[in-house]
């Protein structure tokens, strides 16, 4: 195991490498679902205000 993780003594380039790849599409996950739920809400909010101009 421990020469698996050393990598043939370049484990400790890929690791580290590995670890901010998989940070980076961790942030792009979080900051998309982010930006979606506040379209979403958003696009409520719109269809509210129209609702109720329309009911007048």
């Amino acid at each position: 195991m421990a020469e698996f993780l050393a990598m043939g003594g370049y484990g400790v380039f890929i690791w580290p490498c590995y670890a901010l790849s998989l940070g980076g599409m961790v942030w792009i996950a979080l900051s998309s679902w982010r930006r979606a739920r506040r379209a979403a809400h958003r696009l409520q909010e719109m269809e509210e205000s129209r609702a109720a101009d329309r009911s007048r």
